[in-house]
């Protein structure tokens, strides 16, 4: 990846151009953008989830039977259809989804057997980890294209103009 130099202003530097998103279209970036924080905040979510679970796992010493009611409760086939829609993940371009995290988020373990709630909480925690990276990755995309807009707003100020909403002016 290579950005064409930008000025200094004070201590912080202007937002350059990338050559990188040269091929795409001010509206086709602003696409790219929404797509990117649109993921942005369904990996964020399922970082939630999966650290909740991990949280109420890793509690479960504390209340026997706690993580097995949560369980009945958020497991249950009502609704869930519903919380799928919500809180699917798809990858943006070129980035491998996490695989199966509905089916992690839902697994039902016997809080009694140690074995299982080790592998659980193995497992919850290489997803929250590949949901922490993945999220980082995001942020930096998303970082790059918010700083090619601005860069291409300075350049012609009109582009910002593009954004708002027409009304028809006979209304």
């Amino acid at each position: 990846m290579t950005a064409r130099t930008g000025d200094r202003v004070g201590t912080r530097t202007e937002p350059a151009r990338n050559d990188d998103f040269d091929h795409l279209e001010i509206d086709a970036l602003r696409a790219y953008r929404k797509t990117l924080t649109d993921e942005e905040s369904r990996v964020s979510y399922w970082r939630r989830i999966i650290q909740a679970r991990l949280d109420l796992l890793r509690a479960d010493d504390r209340d026997p039977g706690r993580l097995e009611r949560l369980d009945v409760a958020l497991g249950a086939a009502q609704g869930t259809s519903k919380r799928q829609a919500l809180i699917t993940l798809m990858p943006a371009d070129d980035v491998p989804p996490i695989p199966a995290l509905d089916t992690l988020w839902a697994r039902q373990i016997d809080t009694g057997d140690a074995a299982a709630v080790a592998g659980l909480e193995s497992e919850l925690s290489f997803a929250e980890l590949q949901l922490s990276t993945y999220r980082t990755a995001l942020h930096e995309r998303i970082s790059l294209a918010t700083g090619e807009l601005i860069a291409r707003y300075r350049e012609e100020p009109t582009l910002c103009l593009r954004a708002l909403p027409l009304r028809d002016p006979r209304s």
